[in-house]
């Protein structure tokens, strides 16, 4: 499987970076007491930090509402996903375990402030694509809602779209049968090349540790706008 992204998303920001994580032969069940335990913590400690500040006061959060608007996106409106759910823990509405694979994508997310997607590969079909999405580019999320992802980065395969940093589809959510999965993260703009290969490896060496398998890891920027995954 080919990964690309448009080489015009380089044109708005020269410094996108997508960093991308290809697991095999893992085993997604209920989360471990210990990262059950872990989130919850968390998620607290988010709560009482949001108390005393503005969610922009987070650096992953107000430079991606400034990709958000370079992208032609209302970030008021449709929010990066890891922005929504912290607004959903300052509210106190914590998140609730799901399983092994997407408690520690949400994790990530909320970790490192930025958006991150989990993705059963056997659901994908073909070569994956990023590009911005337009008025025509829709899927069911797993929000339950139909999602239009106009000014919006998308990941789409041959049928059509299945991720963005606002909200995943339903058709290539991560369970129980998952045995490979494909976890994009999209990085800050300003992140450094080596910062941003440290973290993918940190979030792979993890998913391992918990969900067993292997993992390989790849980086797409404007110098590397293709990786080939086996």
């Amino acid at each position: 499987m080919k990964i690309s992204i448009d080489p015009s998303i380089f044109q708005i920001d020269e410094r996108i970076k997508i960093g991308i994580n290809h697991y095999t032969k893992f085993v997604v069940s209920e989360s471990p007491q210990m990262l059950k335990g872990r989130m919850q913590l968390y998620q607290e400690h988010l709560f009482f930090d949001l108390q005393d500040k503005e969610l922009t006061d987070y650096p992953g959060i107000k430079e991606w509402r400034v990709l958000w608007k370079k992208f032609g996106a209302d970030p008021g409106r449709y929010r990066p996903s890891m922005e929504a759910m912290m607004r959903r823990i300052r509210n106190q509405n914590y998140l609730q375990p799901l399983n092994s694979g997407v408690d520690l994508n949400t994790f990530f997310s909320l970790q490192y402030e930025i958006p991150v997607g989990l993705y059963d590969v056997s659901q994908i079909a073909g070569d994956s694509h990023i590009r911005l999405g337009d008025a025509e580019t829709s899927y069911t999320g797993i929000n339950g809602r139909d999602n239009t992802l106009s000014g919006i980065l998308c990941v789409e395969d041959t049928v059509g779209p299945f991720g963005s940093p606002f909200v995943d589809s339903i058709r290539t959510v991560v369970n129980e049968t998952t045995v490979e999965g494909l976890q994009i993260f999209f990085l800050q703009p300003s992140t450094t090349m080596e910062d941003a290969e440290k973290l993918i490896k940190s979030a792979g060496k993890m998913f391992a540790q918990v969900n067993g398998g292997s993992y390989s890891t790849f980086l797409l920027d404007k110098e590397h706008p293709q990786v080939s995954i086996d």
